[in-house]
């Protein structure tokens, strides 16, 4: 692959539609400085998903892996005044760093960071009856994506965009013998998405500044 040309591309992109203004520059800053993996979407990809959550004029989110919010801030920037986005995560030094990021942005009265396991948090909010989401946005640890998915479900309603990202893994999704647990656990979330009934979904490729990946669309029927 031609991956200088990709991120040619990205930045081409970047630079005609994206506002990397202080704020993300900052978040992105912090991870380096913080020692967490640097994982997070690209800024073209942070975009799309804002562009996202503006068609399907969502006014509640639910984010399922923080880092250090950089997504967060772009999903949160595209909530009116009195929307609600919550995020989950499991190192509570990630959320730290989160939660100083979108303390920066102005998003701290909309956004709420919710630590822990998202298999055990999820309940709990199901529990709060804060549900339905109108947006949800899977971008945490790979085994557990069906898992994931499922409770997604569970806190939906018609009409709900679900996202998935990280669902390609540079093309070894292919490999039905691979040994890697990420991409055993997007293979059956890939897999369980396609014979769901319940959901109208696609995936499409990405490639960029985060080489060659893939991101799973979903609406609820």
């Amino acid at each position: 692959m031609n991956n200088e040309l990709f991120e040619n591309v990205d930045q081409y992109i970047n630079d005609l539609f994206v506002n990397q203004d202080d704020v993300l520059t900052a978040t992105e800053a912090s991870i380096h400085e913080a020692n967490i993996p640097p994982i997070s979407i690209s800024s073209n990809q942070g975009k799309f998903l804002q562009v996202l959550a503006r068609l399907c004029h969502a006014k509640k989110i639910l984010e399922i892996g923080t880092l250090a919010g950089y997504s967060t801030i772009w999903l949160a920037r595209a909530l009116p005044r009195d929307g609600q986005l919550i995020t989950l995560e499991f190192d509570p030094k990630h959320a730290d760093v989160a939660h100083t990021n979108i303390v920066r942005a102005g998003l701290d009265s909309i956004v709420d960071i919710r630590v822990g396991k998202a298999l055990d948090t999820l309940p709990l909010i199901e529990a709060e009856g804060i549900a339905p989401f109108d947006m949800i946005f899977i971008d945490a640890d790979k085994l557990p994506y069906t898992e994931y998915f499922q409770w997604a479900l569970r806190l939906s309603r018609p009409g709900t965009l679900i996202v998935a990202d990280n669902v390609i893994r540079e093309g070894k999704v292919l490999d039905a013998n691979s040994p890697d647990e990420m991409v055993q656990g997007v293979q059956r979330f890939n897999a369980t998405l396609a014979k769901n009934s319940a959901v109208t979904a696609t995936i499409i490729q990405t490639v960029g500044a985060k080489d060659h990946d893939g991101m799973a669309l979903a609406i609820v029927n």
